[in-house]
């Protein structure tokens, strides 16, 4: 099962991908946690480029390019092989991402994500967890950590707002494939549900 997960910055998405993927292993299965951008050695290169630096430093359609690029690399050596191996794929963050930040939020781009996602990756996550978050509480969360990656976050809140706005609205066109999980709650109570959602999916 190839497993994603989705949501706008700070809504605990990174730490529930992390707490499926040890709360899965304890129950015997061979999972990888892997990332985006990033999970493969070429995507982390790209990964500095464009989390990194100024909000101005590429235009929306430079950002795709490279976002797309990585995404190939990660897909080609790591996601693809660990599914054939019979793995569990999570991932922080797949192509719903670019459809939102690149597609939406960044400018109108979203009949060209579709494409290049058509003709270069051809795959989408088999379940993807959305996990939904008040922009504000999720900005502050994501500017809290001082990582260096908050070029994203350097957009402000209203980038935020449409973000979760154009999630609920992907996850709605695509409800076969989408499940929000509240991220307002407490970890635990979050943790708890999305592992409920996966063994259901897993039986």
């Amino acid at each position: 099962m190839f497993i994603s997960f989705e949501g706008i910055d700070g809504s605990g998405k990174s730490t529930q991908a992390r707490l499926l993927s040890e709360q899965l292993s304890a129950l015997g299965r061979d999972v990888i946690l892997t990332r985006e951008p990033g999970g493969s050695p070429g995507a982390e290169e790209i990964r500095r480029l464009v989390l990194e630096g100024e909000s101005d430093r590429w235009s929306a359609t430079t950002e795709l390019l490279l976002f797309t690029a990585a995404r190939r690399d990660h897909l080609e050596r790591t996601i693809l092989p660990a599914l054939n191996d019979g793995k569990i794929v999570i991932t922080d963050r797949f192509a719903d991402s670019s459809r939102i930040y690149q597609g939406l939020g960044r400018a109108e781009l979203g009949t060209l994500v579709d494409r290049l996602h058509e003709l270069v990756i051809g795959r989408e996550p088999d379940l993807t967890i959305l996990v939904d978050m008040d922009p504000e509480v999720g900005l502050s969360r994501a500017l809290g950590r001082q990582d260096g990656e908050d070029r994203f976050e350097g957009f402000g809140l209203e980038m935020q707002q449409r973000m979760r706005e154009g999630f609920l609205k992907l996850a709605e066109a695509n409800a076969n494939r989408f499940c929000i999980v509240d991220g307002n709650r407490p970890i635990e109570f979050v943790k708890a549900e999305i592992l409920s959602i996966v063994q259901e999916r897993l039986s």
